[in-house]
């Protein structure tokens, strides 16, 4: 905007002409955004019901202890429920302040943190995982003897090219988990006795140094603790541990007040939801999280409710931004959700594609690239940005409904069948069937 000088001199009548320059800005930039969202459809109000339905008969049926679902469009809930108990045993019931172990929904968050660090030009995704890590620089990657429990025919050979921060970020590494993988991997990761004893990031991404790579860096999406060795580098660029960054630059400034990795408090312990009895991969996977405090795992150790994680998919939606304030530039966002392993990129995709069929995968989230090979495809529109985790735990972001969707459950027994019944369930409510 141009100014011409005053000649009274009346430096009042300036200002009070750019207040109301700046009024008639925003009331049109408001009115072009009502225009907009007025293009967008509304959720029927009969439709959400079904979610509704669905979510009583499973928990009634005793599959699901219980959930709580929230659905935001344009920046407000149009849909927030809770279902059965957040504790059977307990007969405690599911409230919205409810507390969920998050389990990998935690790696969208920990790769914002990252790429805050990118922003800063701290971190490159083109940086060697050996600046930060120096161990890194001798890992060998190991071949798959002809009989792969063999593992004295086992051949190790260096890697084509170092590690980088991008295969940390988009899970192309090499590095896997002890469930994945040949029987030869998922065994030489069960000998390196990974979580024996107490340790923090530190310890922990030391002792995975150790282990071969499953696959040259950069071939194929495989999922792993890749995200945890990012959280490693975050502590060390940031001279402060995991959470100490992520609270003083996403959790307190954003609000989330109960997104944290250890909870040290009484009465904050006794809203965190529980898995069934009868789940028991999952209260494995539970025992051992709780079992290590002073691990910070970066790809999958944040527990949260579903207020909370909405507000942080809210940022997702609006490009990097919520409340007037930035957390990733434009361009780092763009970065962070672009596909890094489509079309041309040299990556090939592992059996357990978590992304699923029509989706590529960024920097900790997945993004839909195409319908997919399923006839019908799923549901979903091209754009969308979504995660989800062995805990049952669901977000979903869409920016051409202008809406986040999170389901908050604790089951892994249920998981595979309720995911995508829910998505389908959401998406029907939009009139996108």
């Amino acid at each position: 905007m141009s100014w011409k000088f005053d000649p009274a001199g009346n430096m009042a009548s300036v200002v009070m002409r750019s207040v109301r320059a700046a009024m008639l800005v925003g009331i049109a930039l408001g009115a072009i955004s009502s225009a907009c969202a007025a293009d967008i459809p509304s959720p029927s109000p009969e439709k959400l019901e079904r979610i509704t339905a669905f979510f009583n008969e499973e928990v009634s049926s005793g599959r699901l202890p219980g959930a709580v679902i929230l659905i935001q469009q344009h920046g407000k809930p149009v849909y927030l429920k809770t279902f059965g108990m957040r504790d059977v045993k307990a007969k405690k019931p599911m409230t919205t302040d409810t507390i969920f172990a998050l389990h990998s929904m935690t790696k969208p968050i920990t790769s914002v943190a990252a790429m805050m660090l990118v922003d800063e030009g701290k971190l490159s995704p083109n940086d060697p995982l050996s600046k930060y890590i120096p161990a890194f620089a001798d890992v060998k990657v190991g071949i798959e003897p002809p009989n792969e429990n063999d593992l004295s025919k086992l051949d190790l050979e260096p890697p084509v090219r170092p590690i980088t921060i991008e295969d940390i970020m988009r899970h192309t590494s090499g590095i896997t988990y002890e469930y994945i993988g040949a029987q030869w991997v998922q065994h030489i990761y069960r000998q390196g006795h990974l979580f024996d004893g107490k340790f923090d990031n530190k310890e922990f991404v030391a002792r995975l140094a150790k282990l071969p790579l499953s696959r040259q860096p950069g071939t194929l999406w495989r999922y792993g603790h890749s995200t945890d060795v990012l959280g490693r580098v975050i502590e060390i660029i940031a001279g402060k541990t995991l959470y100490q960054f992520e609270k003083e630059r996403i959790f307190d400034p954003m609000g989330l007040k109960d997104t944290k990795y250890v909870l040290d408090d009484t009465e904050i312990r006794t809203r965190l939801a529980e898995p069934l009895p009868t789940d028991t991969i999952l209260l494995d996977a539970e025992r051992d999280r709780r079992a290590h405090p002073e691990w910070e795992s970066g790809g999958g150790g944040l527990v949260s409710t579903v207020l909370d994680y909405a507000r942080f998919a809210q940022m997702l939606l609006n490009g990097g931004e919520i409340d007037g304030r930035r957390y990733l530039s434009p361009a780092a966002f763009k970065d962070m959700t672009a596909d890094h392993i489509g079309p041309g990129s040299g990556v090939g995709r592992d059996y357990w594609y978590f992304p699923g069929d029509g989706f590529g995968y960024g920097y900790g989230i997945a993004m839909r690239t195409d319908p997919g090979n399923a006839k019908p495809p799923a549901a979903g529109l091209i754009g969308e940005l979504k995660w989800d985790s062995g805990s049952g735990t669901y977000f979903g972001v869409d920016p051409k409904l202008d809406m986040v969707y999170v389901m908050l459950e604790q089951t892994q027994n249920e998981r595979s069948r309720i995911t995508p019944a829910f998505k389908k369930l959401v998406y029907e409510a939009f009139g996108q069937n």
